[in-house]
């Protein structure tokens, strides 16, 4: 992804992952990057997920930051997509005062829920704890953390009235890491996307496939989950 300049007005927080969803552009992240950011990008792509997780490198933001790197994933099972979601570093060579850092983090993590788990009334804060320990269990150490946890449900009416309510939880998250081991800050939240899923937590394994960058393979996408709701439904 080519270098460009500018700032989100609101660097750090949710908005930062509202605006990491729109897109633009797509280049070589390795060319005319400082070496930092380089390294963070080689680490990224040596992360090895387990063998639900597909991680694709795609197009990042070109308006949050100098330099920014992004994957997709998405978490199937038996032919079904459970979860997927988007993860974004972002790097400012010289600081960004409000990351607190010259690196950011940030990631949006979404998946269908079962009614009875839609309901619980601690499913926000659940859901946030779910992040906070996957980071600590995977030692990617951070600060400056913070996001919102938003459950939506869709109801049908008239001719699409005879399809079930459905509810989705969707996380949004950002956070400056304090080390360049961006594997497993990568690790960490594809243990979230999979908890999401429903996937039952699995020790770690053996290497993967590698995933697919856009421009053909890359390196092995880490292992490993956390507990999580009950396998949402396949989307229509």
């Amino acid at each position: 992804m080519a270098a460009v300049s500018g700032h989100p007005a609101d660097s750090g927080g949710p908005e930062d992952a509202r605006r990491a969803g729109d897109s633009e552009g797509a280049g070589d992240p390795d060319g005319g990057h400082p070496s930092a950011f380089r390294r963070a990008v080689t680490a990224l792509r040596s992360a090895r997920p387990r063998p639900e997780v597909r991680l694709e490198e795609a197009p990042a933001p070109r308006r949050l930051a100098p330099h920014a790197f992004a994957l997709t994933a998405a978490v199937e099972s038996e032919g079904e997509e459970l979860a997927d979601g988007r993860f974004v570093l972002l790097h400012e060579p010289d600081g960004h005062k409000a990351w607190n850092g010259a690196f950011r983090v940030v990631t949006l993590a979404r998946a269908e829920l079962e009614p009875e788990m839609a309901g619980d009334p601690l499913l926000p804060d659940v859901a946030w704890s779910w992040l906070v320990d996957a980071l600590a269990q995977r030692g990617a150490e951070q600060h400056e953390a913070g996001g919102s946890v938003t459950r939506a449900a869709t109801h049908h009416f008239g001719t699409l009235s005879e399809r079930p309510t459905a509810t989705e939880i969707e996380l949004r998250a950002s956070w400056t890491p304090l080390d360049e081991r961006l594997d497993r800050h990568l690790a960490a939240w594809c243990e979230l996307l999979c908890s999401c899923a429903g996937l039952p937590p699995v020790p770690a394994g053996p290497p993967v496939p590698p995933h697919r960058a856009a421009d053909g393979p890359v390196g092995r996408p880490p292992a490993g989950v956390v507990r999580m709701p009950t396998r949402r439904r396949p989307r229509h």
